[in-house]
């Protein structure tokens, strides 16, 4: 029986709010083996863990995280007020840098970067793709740049990415295309997008992870039509599964 490996989406978001340090330490001692965070840029450049570029969803404000300041953001919590209440009033939206501090704590863990495609847009790929690789270099192969943004990734292949991901956001010929011709490290997509025949999943050098996944069952239905990896925001209750746990890191 094929074994997919388990990817923390956003860290262990179904407990803390997402793309937090909270969520991510969580999902680390809970033995995930990878993390995924998303990345935004602030409005001096400063890259921080933040999905949407709204901050309504997250924070309970109407900003744009893209127009304010580094400094101006430690006035914003990352308290998911809809989902938590007032149970993480003041959780803090963490800068990059303070992921890759604590991933040294962790150097047999990984993390892939989603670098996204609103700040590419607003301050340009070159420049935000920079911003990111400058800190996510002295970690090697440690910490894996992904994105929806081909340029992004062909950007930071240039910059001395060891490895890539492309999030592929159709299931059609044109991104088939795509894949080969970028041919990443890994190949994300929504589990939903997926077709019923295994023999129309695209092969290539890639290895496959689907999102966004939270039962055991399904993960190893998937593992054997060829899917690699698993990504789930409920990686405690994922890695409690006596099969899946079996593929999972020990200690840290």
């Amino acid at each position: 029986m094929k074994i997919p490996a388990l990817i923390a989406h956003r860290g262990h978001a179904a407990r803390y709010p997402e793309n937090s340090l909270l969520a991510i330490e969580s999902a680390l001692k809970a033995g995930a083996c990878y993390v995924e965070v998303d990345i935004q840029l602030t409005a001096d450049g400063v890259p921080v863990l933040f999905h949407d570029d709204d901050m309504q969803r997250i924070t309970g404000h109407k900003q744009q995280i893209t127009q304010l300041n580094a400094a101006q953001l430690r006035h914003y919590y990352a308290s998911e007020k809809k989902r938590f209440g007032d149970q993480f009033n003041n959780t803090p939206i963490p800068t990059l840098e303070a992921l890759l501090t604590l991933l040294r704590g962790w150097p047999n863990r990984y993390a892939f970067i989603e670098i996204k495609e609103e700040s590419t847009k607003i301050f340009g790929t070159e420049f935000v793709v920079k911003k990111i690789m400058a800190q996510l270099t002295p970690l090697g192969a440690q910490c894996i740049p992904i994105s929806y943004d081909i340029a992004a990734l062909e950007t930071a292949r240039r910059l001395g990415a060891k490895q890539i991901g492309w999030v592929a956001a159709r299931w059609d010929e044109a991104s088939r295309k795509t894949a080969h011709r970028l041919s990443p490290d890994y190949l994300f997509t929504n589990y939903t997008r997926l077709p019923k025949d295994q023999r129309e999943i695209w092969r290539g050098s890639w290895q496959w992870a689907l999102y966004e996944v939270t039962d055991p069952e399904l993960a190893l239905t998937l593992a054997g039509k060829g899917i690699d990896m698993i990504e789930t925001m409920e990686i405690a209750a994922m890695l409690s599964d006596p099969v899946l746990n079996k593929k999972s890191c020990q200690g840290g």
